[in-house]
């Protein structure tokens, strides 16, 4: 290991931003950890997060993440800004912007597409600062991105990339809505219209469509999955060494467990899809998503006790089909996700996760300054070595017609 480095993580006693806390600090980590500066507006979460993990590494810090000011100052020192506080919440720009000005690299989880593409038009700004930002860094997007990248280069020309995640729960039936993560991130997919890359152009999609069954091996059985709004199809088929392959198709496609997906669905009728738009209760405003938080928060804590063991699974796969040598090939690459006494404590292990690994090639690797989708930022046989450290099984196959 080289130098000591000092991470800040924004938004860090969050569900995603507890478990990059945790691989971070986990005897996996590349880089030589010096601080962890947790910075939260929560100070319950933060302190039982650091009675739990006992680390001297690990710093408190409130912050509230509206102040400028007081965001300025949260990176003072720091060599890496992870932003992990929601996407949606509304302040993925002004983090973004203080990080260049603070001149640390930086760090996000997604930015559902619209931010992304925002933020990679500050390239040439936070190359010429000498500042590395590279946006989206989960396991969807982040992990997908890069076995997107594994795909195309198996490939001399191509034709169409296939992007899918599916998720499934094994054990008793949950009387409890847990949301896999953010809820504004998944009523966002639920609800929102969508970019897909048809045709050798981006087209609008309309939210829930472009359903697909596909029978996978079991736990996941037969999956039905459908578009939903994201950022890899608005980078990975533009990103270089792609696009000039003549890639003409690239989109990406969702499906969560049976009975989720039904309540996520239910919610959206109900009108919880325009999360952000105030309505009047009493005489007073309020955002349907703190309705909803608040709800869903209390419910999980106060049925605590009903919240049966269930075993999660997922795989990320990507399919391309194209031309190597002038004949016709499709390649395949997956990653499955199984249930492991290593994941104990994290709410969602493969997106934090992979959130840490890419902090930790960051940080280990030579720079590159921008800012960068992570298709066109990681080596693809650097990361999968981090991934499978973590159990993530990876395969990666070639045919021939």
């Amino acid at each position: 290991m080289s130098k000591k480095v000092r991470i800040a993580i924004l938004g860090g006693a969050g569900m995603m931003g507890q478990g990059i806390i945790r691989d971070l600090l986990s005897e996996r980590a590349v880089v030589d950890v010096a601080e962890i500066k947790l910075f939260d507006s929560n100070r319950e979460r933060m302190t039982a997060l650091t009675l739990e993990l006992n680390d001297a590494r690990l710093t408190l810090h409130e912050l509230d993440v509206s102040d400028p000011q007081a965001l300025a100052r949260s990176l003072d020192g720091s060599d890496i800004c992870v932003n992990s506080v929601p996407t949606l919440a509304g302040f993925q720009m002004a983090i973004f912007e203080a990080a260049l000005a603070a001149k640390v690299d930086y760090v996000d989880l997604g930015g559902l597409g619209t931010y992304t593409v925002k933020q990679l038009e500050w390239h040439e700004r936070f190359r010429a600062e000498g500042v590395v930002a590279v946006l989206g860094v989960g396991a969807d997007p982040g992990m997908s991105n890069v076995i997107c990248r594994a795909v195309a280069d198996e490939l001399d020309e191509i034709d169409s990339i296939k992007l899918y995640w599916a998720a499934t729960l094994s054990g008793p039936e949950n009387p409890v809505l847990v949301p896999p993560y953010s809820v504004s991130t998944v009523l966002a997919e639920y609800a929102h219209p969508c970019l897909q890359f048809l045709d050798g152009r981006h087209v609008e999609c309309a939210p829930q469509t472009g359903i697909e069954v596909i029978d996978l091996p079991q736990p996941w059985g037969r999956c039905e999955f459908m578009y939903s709004i994201h950022s890899e199809q608005l980078t990975v088929p533009l990103a270089e060494g792609i696009r000039e392959k003549g890639i003409k198709e690239f989109t990406w496609k969702l499906h969560l467990p049976k009975r989720e997906h039904e309540a996520w669905v239910g919610l959206v009728k109900a009108g919880f899809g325009d999360f952000d738009r105030p309505v009047e209760i009493n005489g007073v405003a309020v955002r349907p998503l703190d309705v909803l938080n608040a709800v869903i928060s209390r419910n999980i804590s106060e049925k605590a006790a009903q919240i049966p063991e269930q075993k999660s699974s997922e795989i990320h796969f990507a399919i391309g089909h194209g031309r190597v040598g002038g004949q016709a090939a499709t390649v395949r690459c997956e990653v499955l996700v199984h249930a492991d006494p290593m994941y104990a404590g994290y709410v969602d292990a493969a997106t934090s996760m992979n959130a840490s690994i890419a902090v930790q090639l960051m940080l280990r690797d030579p720079r590159r300054p921008g800012v960068y989708a992570p298709e066109a930022y990681f080596k693809v046989d650097a990361y999968f070595e981090e991934a499978r450290k973590r159990k993530f099984a990876i395969s990666l196959t070639r045919e021939l017609a």
